[in-house]
């Protein structure tokens, strides 16, 4: 069980930091890169090698014009999911617009901006049709939730 986050810069590490510890919290292996689409591109390319046969998810997550995660996913067949990081200029929606548009046949599953905890939720989702244990951790970390939400209901009543 092995998950790519990569950054297109290190700045964006404070956004995925909370997903990355929910994954080694389910047992996820993790690998964590800064590479950008647009100035380390050979390096980029070098890396999804690596990653193609021991990798089952990739977490893109970039700013502003935010062509990670479409670049990523043109070259690997390895589902992707593009994480819009907030910029200065537009709050993040040129990030998000930039990854949910992608071209008929190079798909890119998209999260919330800023939305690094789900971002690495729904890669253990995806997992979870290959690795049944994750399901199961899957069904006990939502329950969790429930549980919490039915806690702070009562201490209305």
């Amino acid at each position: 069980m092995k998950v790519a986050v990569i950054m297109g810069s290190k700045s964006d590490f404070p956004k995925v930091e909370e997903g990355i510890k929910v994954l080694k919290e389910f047992g996820v292996e993790v690998v964590v890169r800064a590479l950008s689409a647009h100035r380390t591109p050979v390096q980029l390319t070098e890396c999804l090698a690596e990653l193609e046969d021991n990798t089952d998810v990739i977490i893109g997550a970039a700013g502003k014009a935010a062509h990670l995660p479409g670049v990523i996913a043109a070259q690997t067949l390895i589902p992707v999911i593009g994480l819009p990081i907030k910029s200065s200029t537009m709050d993040g929606l040129d990030s998000l617009l930039s990854i949910v548009q992608m071209p008929k046949g190079i798909p890119v599953a998209t999260v919330a901006i800023d939305g690094g905890l789900n971002s690495a939720l729904l890669a253990i989702q995806m997992m979870s049709l290959k690795y049944p244990q994750l399901k199961e951790q899957l069904k006990a970390y939502r329950d969790e939730m429930a549980k919490k939400v039915l806690e702070d209901d009562e201490s209305f009543r």
